[in-house]
């Protein structure tokens, strides 16, 4: 995988190519509560939190979010973004979160963990932050459960490529519970469609996935004439939707 710098690369876009709708966020927001317990306030933590997708929405919900991002670019994007109250953000990484020992309910790695260099590190880090039974919600996709959105088969080597991003799923397990966790759920949630096929082209022109990055300028030019081809048969035609991962775990007591 092609590592990212998102204060030279994405970081202008990238909010707008990864908004969310209304329906989409409240749909994510009710998976989460559906693994969490059910008492307020808890405190949480937004793992490679970007420009903020969810950080306010997990504190309006939830209570007291610190949003840990290691892109200064990224970080103000967020931080302008957000009058929440109960946010902050503040700069880290999975492997280095500045909070201290026991102090969170939750942790949030939403399409996160693929861009951690260290991951056993980060293993023990997020056990280290989280309270005895504190959850970590982990949407990522996995090389053997992956999404296929319906736009990568017109891009060459385009499951392929994705696929590559990421681990197997019993991987990831494997790597969590060898170090004292357990598996508290699994499933996979039906986001919402953004809109039409049209609306999604436009969104996939900002390359603000990091599949992009990893095709050559050859095979971006041709999938991308591709994809516009097809779309261009049915502008209006809402954005197919699909099931996305979600990793629940728990640390042990």
């Amino acid at each position: 995988m092609r590592r990212i710098d998102y204060d030279t690369e994405q970081y202008q876009d990238y909010a707008r190519g990864r908004a969310l709708n209304e329906r989409q966020l409240q749909t994510w927001i009710s998976a989460f509560e559906g693994v969490l317990p059910e008492r307020r306030p808890l405190t949480g933590l937004d793992v490679g939190s970007g420009t903020g997708r969810y950080t306010p929405a997990l504190a309006r919900t939830f209570g007291p979010v610190t949003g840990v991002e290691p892109s200064v670019r990224m970080r103000e994007i967020a931080q302008e973004r957000s009058a929440h109250p109960d946010v902050r953000y503040l700069a880290g990484s999975a492997e280095d979160l500045p909070v201290p020992s026991g102090s969170a309910d939750y942790a949030l790695l939403f399409l996160s963990w693929h861009h951690v260099q260290d991951k056993p590190r980060a293993v023990r880090e997020l056990a280290r932050v989280l309270k005895p039974g504190g959850r970590l919600l982990l949407r990522a996709n996995f090389s053997d459960h992956h999404p296929r959105p319906w736009w990568l088969a017109h891009f060459p080597r385009g499951y392929e490529a994705d696929a590559a991003l990421f681990q197997p799923l019993h991987e990831v397990i494997a790597m969590f519970t060898s170090q004292g966790w357990r598996v508290s759920g699994f499933r996979t949630v039906v986001e919402p469609s953004p809109g039409t096929r049209a609306d999604m082209l436009e969104r996939l022109r900002l390359r603000t996935l990091s599949f992009f990055a990893q095709l050559t300028p050859d095979e971006l030019e041709i999938g991308f004439r591709r994809l516009e081809e097809a779309v261009a048969a049915d502008p209006g035609a809402p954005a197919p939707v699909f099931a996305e991962p979600l990793l629940t775990l728990e640390r042990r007591e």
